[in-house]
């Protein structure tokens, strides 16, 4: 805690608050509040008087301005009722802003500050709506009937039944059972992977006759009281007030994870805030990951439904192909894609060629910097990924000019497959500008990074030109991502009765992520994965946190080696530490004070 004395001198905050709640001020006291400052630099609480024009706008969550070291800020209430430190004059609350994360919000957002070694302040940022909320609509249980629905299937009653469930259903099946099931259970929160999916799902629930607010743009009906709030990743901090039910849709999905610091993890938090609230919290994804299998029991449909919602995988095996000479198109996937109504073909490679070799002394392109790998921009120059150093296209070792491509780039698999197929094909990646109905509906033939899985709405035939990029890719993750992008592409072309297929091209045929997708049986591959994760201590077996920048070398001093946990590295300027669990690291790092200077601290790294 701190007060805000009228020279602006400021005492330390307390370190991992436990509760938004503190002491009752004395009758007739003067009324106090506690403020978290919107400030990057400032981790600190400050007491404010609240003036009396201001008493019946003023509770924990609001958003206010006040005056910080001869300046004006925003920030929100964390306290009310609190007792200042005597002696001391406090400043008033200079203004009512609007609308902010209500009290249970304020104590979440604390509690994952900790969890994930952050600032409270920025989770209540992403907790408050963008646009100032300085009064709420009409409550919408006076303008909405009762709830409504189909009474819930077996699979759906069992699930809900439970206070914590992880539900696996296939790719194609439908999701929407389960968010109607939950809605009518009392009010419900409902997280999807993207905000496209969001409104489709708000939009069913509008229609069954529910009353719903979609994330971000409706925060002010969610916070005056809507039956169903539906939203991405930033909705598990939406005010839901009377929560009965948390429904997390493709928990499996990368999305769900923050990247700026604090990484905090919507599937975790949505986890902590139902486990607080007394609401059934329910995982589902075709997928589900470790982590989840970890915290719940998974329920599965029966075998039929699975196989009839995974698409059919067919495995091109080049393992008996001469790697130098054998092109990116094998014969066979040729005639597929020509026979395909509308075909993506996936290679997570941007640029025209990623590895190159010398034909006449055999040698591989490197930087002349630092050594790594060089790759081929359009304008035929080679930039060096690491260094971003470029030259001219000269082979160092013979001084030769045409240099062969052992891993091409996206675009150039996009002029090759041109010339096989006679027929325009479409690039699509990050980059590029997202595809209206009017080029998807014309476009038979597609080439593309992973990207195109989320821009192509439908096709008859998914191809993955180079799937064991994707499988021995240097992420203890790969396995899991790998099989993330078949459900996609099955999303894509179908289950098995429509008739869409994935086709992969592989030198590894018999990989346990490839027999888990032919066989629609996903815990093939989950299964290996969790061994291998033991064997190598990687999560969920432990908990992780990478730790970089200026300032890294400075905090790894103060961390020390606290018992039972690992420091690992450096290595390219990042330290990795290792905890038997997360209540242990969590406790290391927030015990840890931070040097000045630019530092990320990254929990539950998603890419090492």
């Amino acid at each position: 805690m701190a007060s805000l004395f009228d020279d602006g001198a400021s005492a330390a905050s307390a370190a991992r608050p436990a509760s938004a709640g503190a002491e009752a001020e004395p009758p007739g006291s003067p009324r106090v509040v506690r403020v978290l400052p919107d400030v990057p630099a400032i981790d600190k609480t400050f007491d404010y008087l609240v003036p009396d024009g201001l008493g019946d706008q003023v509770r924990v969550g609001t958003v206010v301005r006040i005056e910080l070291h001869g300046r004006r800020v925003g920030g929100w209430v964390v306290a009310d009722g609190v007792i200042p430190p005597a002696g001391v004059r406090l400043r008033a609350i200079a203004k009512v802003t609007g609308w902010g994360p209500s009290a249970e919000v304020i104590d979440l957002a604390a509690w994952a500050a900790w969890r994930w070694s952050g600032r409270q302040a920025s989770l209540l940022a992403t907790a408050t709506s963008d646009h100032a909320v300085p009064g709420l609509p009409r409550s919408h249980a006076d303008r909405v009937g009762a709830r409504s629905g189909p009474p819930p299937d077996a699979l759906v009653g069992a699930v809900l039944g439970a206070a914590r469930t992880v539900v696996r259903l296939p790719p194609t099946a439908d999701r929407f059972p389960l968010a109607l099931a939950a809605a009518a259970r009392g009010n419900a929160l409902i997280l999807a992977p993207s905000v496209g999916q969001a409104h489709t799902i708000g939009a069913r629930l509008r229609r069954a006759g529910l009353d719903v607010a979609v994330m971000p743009k409706q925060w002010a009906a969610a916070r005056a009281g809507a039956q169903v709030v539906v939203g991405s990743r930033a909705a598990v901090w939406a005010p839901v007030a009377d929560l009965r039910t948390i429904v997390v849709f493709d928990e499996h999905d990368e999305v769900y994870q923050e990247e700026r610091a604090p990484t905090w993890h919507a599937r975790d938090v949505a986890i902590e805030r139902a486990r607080r609230a007394g609401a059934t919290c329910v995982l589902v994804s075709p997928i589900p990951t470790l982590e989840a299998q970890a915290w719940a029991p998974v329920t599965e449909v029966s075998r039929a439904a699975e196989r009839r919602g995974w698409s059919i995988v067919d495995v091109i095996d080049r393992c008996d192909e001469d790697a130098a000479r054998a092109g990116l198109y094998s014969p066979r996937l040729v005639a597929a894609l020509r026979d395909a109504d509308r075909a993506v073909c996936i290679l997570n490679r941007k640029g025209r060629s990623r590895l190159l070799v010398c034909p006449t002394c055999g040698a591989t392109t490197r930087c002349e910097s630092c050594a790594a790998a060089v790759a081929m921009t359009d304008d035929a120059r080679l930039v060096c990924g690491r260094c971003r150093t470029e030259r001219p296209t000269v082979c160092q070792g013979c001084g030769g000019t045409a240099l062969k491509n052992l891993r091409v780039g996206v675009t150039r698999a996009r002029e090759e497959l041109e010339a096989l197929t006679n027929a325009p094909v479409l690039e699509v990646s990050g980059d590029a500008a997202a595809l209206d109905d009017r080029t998807h509906d014309a476009q038979p033939l597609y080439v593309g990074t992973e990207a195109a899985l989320h821009q192509v709405r439908n096709a008859s035939l998914v191809a993955f030109l180079d799937f064991d990029q994707e499988l021995l890719a240097p992420r203890y993750r790969a396995a899991e991502q790998a099989l993330g992008l078949l459900v996609r592409a099955a999303r894509i072309v179908g289950g098995r009765e429509g008739g869409g297929r994935i086709l992969i091209q592989t030198r590894q045929p018999q990989h346990e992520v490839i027999a888990a997708a032919r066989q629609a049986d996903p815990a093939l591959a989950s299964d290996a994965e969790r061994v291998r994760r033991e064997f190598l201590r990687f999560p969920p077996a432990t908990a992780l946190a990478a730790v970089s920048g200026a300032s890294a070398p400075a905090f790894i001093e103060r961390f020390g080696m606290p018992p039972g946990i690992d420091v690992l590295g450096p290595s390219d300027g990042q330290w990795l530490l290792r905890a038997p669990d997360h209540d242990a690291l969590c406790a290391a790092l927030a015990a840890t004070p931070r040097p000045g200077g630019r530092l990320r601290v990254e929990v539950d790294p998603l890419r090492i």
